[in-house]
């Protein structure tokens, strides 16, 4: 038997303005989402049985921790979600599916790691089986898994908006490098939230594209994150990595992403990302330098079966 294969890159918040909250206590935001190279892999493989379960192994460098928590992992939950779509009478028809994801990407990290596996266990298994959902009634369902998943399914860059899932194009981006640099701690989404400053930013006025480097850096100069603040003084230890970044030769810019506790750092081109590397490791960080996933994954909608 053959199997299927998926990268989950990361998703990169370059800014992110919370622009007002709902009635319901969700926040609204508006922020611009680039991929990153750095990625975990999944791979697919078809078992005998029948009845669409998902069994789910845990490889790689953050796999520790999570071999545990496999019930609520979000790559299961993809698959129960997609099962409850096609009705008890299809999904007892669907194989059962075993999937290895290699985790490569921090933990907890604001790089959309866990939101990236779900898309692509969602792409996955709409190729493996054959199901075809029209793209609005499945970006709603990928909603339902949480509001970073619908813009990785694509992984191309995307002004994100609503919760998160209200989607529209990125301005076109220049050439450039980009490091990432993890300080190791875990940050809970909902307390940084509630630490933030009650204050809303306004929606950003943004470009149809940008040229160079220097112009995409002075317009993102002019943002925000504003969960940066709050997350620094709960985890300290993300000044510390921006203050680095800051210093690596080349850097043009570096800003926390998404909830943290991972931050970014524009360079004017991979080789240089990568060359500023040494200059930034210190003890357990983990770090990582290189080009922007412009890519973009297979559309989930126009899949094909896998066969053996």
């Amino acid at each position: 038997m053959s199997s299927l294969h998926e990268l989950a890159h990361a998703k990169i918040n370059l800014y992110l303005h919370v622009t007002g909250r709902r009635e319901d206590g969700y926040h609204l935001l508006d922020s611009l989402a680039v991929f990153a190279g750095a990625a975990d892999e999944l791979r697919l493989t078809r078992d005998a049985g029948l009845g669409g379960e998902v069994k789910l192994r845990i490889e790689g460098t953050f796999a520790p921790g999570l071999q545990d928590d496999q019930a609520d992992n979000l790559i299961v939950r993809a698959g129960r979600l997609l099962r409850e779509h096609v009705g008890a009478d299809a999904a007892a028809r669907l194989p059962d599916v075993g999937i290895v994801l290699r985790k490569e990407l921090p933990v907890a990290s604001g790089i959309g790691g866990g939101s990236a596996d779900a898309a692509a266990a969602l792409r996955l298994l709409m190729d493996v089986w054959n199901l075809s959902i029209p793209h609005d009634r499945f970006m709603a369902l990928a909603t339902r898994l949480g509001a970073d998943v619908p813009v990785c399914v694509a992984q191309r860059a995307a002004r994100m908006e609503g919760i998160g899932e209200e989607l529209s194009d990125a301005p076109g981006l220049p050439p450039c490098g980009m490091m990432l640099v993890n300080c190791g701690q875990s940050v809970s989404t909902p307390q940084v939230f509630r630490a933030r400053s009650p204050v809303f930013t306004p929606r950003a006025d943004l470009p149809a594209r940008w040229d160079t480097l220097a112009d995409m850096v002075r317009d993102l100069s002019a943002q925000t994150n504003d969960l940066e603040a709050a997350a620094c003084a709960i985890c300290p230890e993300i000044a510390d990595v921006l203050a680095a970044l800051r210093n690596a030769p080349g850097c043009r810019l570096a800003r926390m992403s998404g909830s943290g506790a991972t931050c970014f750092a524009l360079f004017d081109s991979p080789a240089a990302a990568q060359a500023a590397q040494a200059a930034v490791r210190q003890g357990k960080w983990w770090v990582w330098a290189g080009d922007l996933y412009r890519g973009g994954a297979r559309q989930a909608s126009a899949a094909a079966p896998l066969h053996a």
